[in-house]
């Protein structure tokens, strides 16, 4: 399979990032419908406060950590994607959920929730660049790959929470697992007893730094699977020696922080500790003092002593939000660069308040569904992953 990307313009990807254009070759990449409320109207808190009230326990909101202010503070529950899919699935009374986060969050919440609850996402063009990374037909190839060197029946497939319902529902077909940042050692090793290779997706990241970092893998046992390229890049020979196949896709955020950025902060800042999220590349999970998922980040810190002086590599919105909630410890952001989420900051104020008020007004917008087929399959690698020691 071959593919072709194109630039985009300056000006395409401002308007993008201002939330006013679309990119066809994202995960779902459509413009919301309908006329949104101006960013400028100083009504638009009381309305989405309105908008809340009126339709009271038939809508439960959910808002991921890594969402702007404006938004989090109309959030029901906050938390990172997997703990909120599970939180709408135990509201089986509320009628709506609207996930503030991306498409393949909402596509989760969709998956583990009932048929009579409906999934909302205010905005469809909220994707994720590490999901769209993995695309279900380029996984296929690799695993015809994998399949034509009589290597598929000895590989299992694991993929991240962070990744399409498709990627999921192949990983259920191919009797793989899900993970999360949070476990997925205990998802590896779980794999090493079905099989001999694992093929992690799509967070090159992750996988590198958990087969090395905690379970004692060397960088040899591992390769990266490119899938634009004949045979991922990659000789039969580095595909058969291969313990860990790891697919070339990373998380736009957490990939830009470097081992400069590291160093710079300790030069500047003495006695401060550096606290990275997993999906950061090797070499900085490496020379950070303390790594783990977002959930652990946020515990950690709230943890730390008053007076301590902390590195953050993880989205802005949650480390400033950290900052604001301990104004006794000193708290910042660990590159110097300011770096948003870009498709998670697509979900504001106006998007909300116009998915809410679509609602009351009995029309439900943006909502997101799973085939049947597909949700079943990746239900199998989500209960999967629940039924691991310790999950």
């Amino acid at each position: 399979m071959t593919s072709t990307w194109v630039e985009p313009s300056n000006t395409a990807t401002a308007l993008l990032l201002l939330g006013r254009g679309s990119d066809p070759a994202t995960e779902r990449g459509v413009e919301c419908p309908g006329d949104l409320p101006a960013p400028s109207d100083p009504d638009l808190v009381a309305r989405a406060t309105a908008a809340k009230a009126a339709l009271g326990d038939r809508v439960f909101v959910l808002g991921h950590h890594y969402q702007r202010d404006e938004v989090i503070q109309f959030a029901d529950v906050t938390g990172d994607s997997f703990k909120l899919a599970r939180e709408a699935a135990a509201r089986p009374q509320a009628e709506f959920i609207v996930f503030c986060g991306v498409h393949f969050m909402a596509e989760s919440a969709d998956i583990l929730t009932s048929d009579a609850q409906q999934v909302v996402l205010p905005d469809l063009a909220a994707g994720c660049s590490m999901a769209d990374m993995a695309a279900l037909p380029q996984v296929e190839n690799a695993w015809d790959v994998l399949t034509e060197l009589g290597l598929a029946e000895r590989t299992v497939p694991v993929t991240y929470m962070n990744s399409s319902a498709d990627i999921k529902g192949f990983v259920g077909r191919n009797g793989g697992v899900v993970c999360t940042s949070s476990n997925a050692k205990r998802a590896l090793e779980w794999a090493y007893q079905q099989g001999e290779k694992v093929l992690f997706l799509p967070d090159q990241h992750l996988g590198r730094n958990t087969a090395v970092l905690e379970m004692g893998f060397s960088l040899d046992d591992c390769v990266l699977y490119d899938p634009h390229k004949p045979g991922g890049g990659l000789t039969a020979e580095q595909l058969r020696e291969a313990k860990m196949i790891l697919w070339r896709g990373h998380c736009s955020v957490h990939g830009r922080f470097t081992l400069d950025s590291v160093n710079d902060v300790r030069q500047r800042v003495p006695g401060v500790t550096v606290l990275v999220h997993p999906e950061c590349r090797h070499e900085v999970v490496r020379a950070a003092d303390l790594v783990g998922s977002t959930e652990y980040i946020i515990r950690t810190i709230e943890a730390a002593p008053a007076g301590s002086a902390w590195a953050v590599g993880t989205e802005l919105n949650l480390v400033r939000r950290l900052a604001l909630a301990h104004p006794d410890k000193q708290i910042m952001f660990l590159d110097r660069a300011v770096c948003y989420c870009s498709t998670m900051n697509r979900i504001d104020l106006p998007h909300l308040v116009w998915a809410l008020e679509e609602l009351v007004a009995g029309r439900v917008v943006n909502r997101i569904t799973v085939d049947a087929d597909t949700a079943h399959h990746a239900r199998v690698a989500l209960d999967q992953m629940l039924a691991l020691p310790g999950a």
